[in-house]
């Protein structure tokens, strides 16, 4: 599939600086998006709660001011995060683990009191943490959303396509926090969803799309009411 319509190479290398651990190389190859790419139909809702905050302000969303439709629903498959430490130190605390993504990552065996507060990269392992850590890099970076996708196979070989969103909060200055949406979905229908993404998953991920929104950031304004639901995240 093509995405040359709305998406285009970012001049990272200078947002990076002097920062030259792998990890943060891995963000070079992102690339400049508008929000059409995101394929969900609830991700583009969440995407766009988030461009109304920031098409008011004018500036990096705070947290309290998030306010999507609907975010009920959406729960199980969403994270957050706070954003400890900067540049190369930083790390990402969960403060939220949605139900479907535990079963995803192969993570049911761990007491529920003790799946948030605790680091993202204690959570899934350093094998998983070096595959997904670019795209939080990239948002810290960017301070804005990045979205990638990639093919997996469930336990019955059944491919499956992996969506990742990640809306960044704080100040002007800094991420503070980041809300993430997952979903997986298959053009085959019905799928097995535990251990999706976990270490005895089929195959490797295959990363088709990697990409910063930050084209054309803004969002109709009349199309949505503002929500009454103030999302909880922590």
């Amino acid at each position: 599939m093509q995405f040359n319509g709305f998406i285009k190479y970012l001049p990272l290398k200078s947002k990076i600086g002097r920062l030259h651990c792998r990890p943060w190389n891995a963000v070079l190859y992102f690339s400049s998006a508008n929000p059409s790419i995101v394929r969900s139909v609830k991700q583009r809702d969440l995407l766009n709660a988030w461009l109304r905050v920031f098409n008011r302000h004018g500036t990096l969303p705070r947290r309290e001011d998030y306010r999507p439709e609907r975010v009920t629903d959406e729960l199980a498959d969403m994270m957050g995060f706070d954003v400890i430490g900067q540049g190369d130190h930083a790390r990402f605390l969960i403060t939220q683990e949605g139900s479907r993504l535990t079963a995803t990552y192969g993570n049911e065996h761990v007491d529920p009191n003790k799946r948030t507060n605790r680091y993202l990269d204690d959570a899934i392992g350093p094998q998983r943490y070096a595959r997904v850590l670019p795209s939080y890099l990239a948002c810290l970076v960017h301070r804005r959303p990045t979205y990638s996708v990639a093919m997996v196979q469930d336990a019955d070989g059944k491919d499956v396509s992996y969506e990742r969103l990640l809306l960044p909060f704080g100040s002007a200055d800094a991420v503070e926090q980041i809300v993430g949406s997952y979903k997986a979905i298959s053009i085959e229908g019905g799928f097995k969803i535990r251990d999706l993404m976990g270490v005895s998953s089929r195959l490797v991920p295959e990363s088709v799309i990697k990409a910063v929104i930050d084209q054309t950031l803004s969002v109709n304004m009349s199309r949505h009411a503002a929500a009454d639901d103030l999302i909880e995240l922590a």
